[in-house]
C-alpha cells in the first residue's frame, strides 16, 4: 500500500521530477535505472531437512541459526528488462560507489544515465568522491543525472519493484547461511531473469498523480 506524505511543494517537485524521467522513451544514450538496496538475513539449518519422498515434500525443521546478515543492490532499467543485483556485506558508502561504478561500465554508449535514488545518506556524490577520489569520483558521479524521490515517497521508484521480485523469485523461503551461497543465487537469478528480458509496466504518470492526489 503507498503511503502518500504531506504534498508539499517539495515532495510534488520531486515526484512529478521521477514521473517525467519515467516517461522518457527507451534510449542507450540515456538509459533510466532505479536502485535500492534488499537487506537479507542470514539463516542455516540447525538439523538436516528430511529429503523428499514421493508424494511428500522434503521437510525441514521450524529451528534456524542466525548467520549475520548481508545486502544486495538491485537495480533495473525497467523498459528495457535489464537488471542489476550485486551482493554485499553492507550498504556503506564504498559499496554504493562501487556498485555505481558497476552501472556505468555497463552502459559506455551513454551520453548521462538517468538514476532514481532515495534519500538514503550514503547516495551522495561525497560517498563516491571519499571512495575514488576527487578526479576518478568527479567523473563517476557526472555519468549519472541523479532523481530523488521525495521523502517518504520511496514508493514511487520502481526499485522496490524490482526487490519484490527478487524476493519472491531468488529468495524465496529458502535459508541462505552466507554471502557467497547469496551471492550463487543473486547471480544465477539475475542471469535468468536478464535472459528473459523481464521489464516493469509503470502507469502511474504525472497526469494520473494530479487527478489522483487532486494537487
Amino acid at each position: 500500500m503507498w503511503c502518500v506524505a504531506k504534498l508539499d511543494e517539495a515532495y510534488v517537485e520531486r515526484m512529478e521530477d521521477v514521473l517525467a524521467v519515467y516517461e522518457k522513451p527507451l534510449l542507450a544514450q540515456a538509459p533510466v535505472i532505479c536502485m535500492d538496496e534488499k537487506p537479507v538475513v542470514l539463516h542455516d539449518e540447525t538439523r538436516a531437512a528430511i529429503p523428499m519422498r514421493a508424494g511428500h515434500p522434503a521437510r525441514r525443521d521450524y529451528e534456524y541459526k542466525r548467520c549475520g546478515t548481508a545486502n544486495v543492490f538491485c537495480a533495473v532499467e525497467a523498459k528495457a528488462g535489464r537488471h542489476f543485483t550485486k551482493v554485499t556485506a553492507t550498504r556503506a558508502s564504498p559499496d554504493f560507489a562501487e556498485f555505481l561504478l558497476d552501472l556505468a561500465v555497463a552502459y559506455p554508449e551513454a551520453d548521462t544515465i538517468h538514476l532514481v535514488l532515495d534519500n538514503l545518506s550514503t547516495h551522495s556524490r561525497k560517498a563516491v568522491v571519499d571512495w575514488f577520489g576527487e578526479e576518478d569520483g568527479a567523473w563517476l558521479w557526472d555519468c549519472f543525472t541523479i532523481h530523488h524521490t521525495p521523502k517518504h515517497g520511496s514508493w514511487l521508484n520502481q526499485a522496490e519493484i524490482e526487490i519484490g521480485i527478487f524476493s519472491r523469485q531468488c529468495l524465496g523461503r529458502r535459508r541462505i547461511p552466507d554471502i557467497d551461497q547469496l551471492t550463487q543465487q543473486a547471480n544465477a537469478w539475475n542471469q535468468r531473469i536478464n535472459q528473459n528480458k523481464t521489464t516493469i509496466q509503470w502507469t502511474f504518470t504525472k497526469e494520473k498523480a494530479r487527478k489522483t492526489l487532486k494537487h
